[in-house]
């Protein structure tokens, strides 16, 4: 009975200090969906800024599944400062290779991405205490296709992630 005792609390232990050694994450927080992204459905995500001085990265946390059907992924972001002003941007993200294989992170059919939103080609610093919003949307079309995709399927989890540089 002591050793059943000894391996669960070491199964314990070595869980928490996984879980516990995320040592960069600032900010971390996933909205889930329903396997399906409608597109006027705009993801919202408040924060504190942590500090003006030190350089961060920004994420997009995006877990997807098979029945995610395209290559690419189109997405609306805005990012509001304290004082009001909104930075808007369009991006592109690569979601499977040449093969159609899905990209990301997971052996089963899930996939986790960790797509770059800020920092990547220059520091990013929040010039102002306070708090921001950080808005997100999926911009989808279909090729020779004027309409949006009205529901993306596969998208299951959408998060955003502030990192220590």
């Amino acid at each position: 009975m002591p050793r059943r005792i000894n391996i669960f609390f070491l199964v314990n232990v070595a869980f928490f200090l996984f879980v516990s050694c995320d040592s960069k994450s600032v900010f971390d927080e996933y909205q889930s969906l329903p396997n399906q992204w409608n597109m006027r459905n705009e993801l919202v995500f408040q924060f504190e800024a942590p500090d003006t001085i030190n350089n961060y990265n920004l994420y997009i946390n995006l877990r997807n599944n098979k029945d995610f059907k395209f290559s690419n992924l189109y997405l609306i972001t805005g990012l509001e400062h304290p004082n009001g002003k909104t930075i808007i941007d369009t991006l592109e993200y690569k979601m499977a290779d040449a093969n159609g294989e899905l990209l990301g992170e997971g052996f089963t059919n899930v996939k986790e991405n960790k797509l770059w939103y800020k920092g990547y080609n220059k520091p990013f610093i929040f010039h102002e205490e306070g708090t921001y919003t950080f808005k997100v949307k999926q911009a989808m079309r279909k090729f020779n296709q004027v309409n949006g995709v009205d529901k993306l399927d596969g998208v299951t989890e959408v998060g955003f992630r502030i990192e220590n540089e």
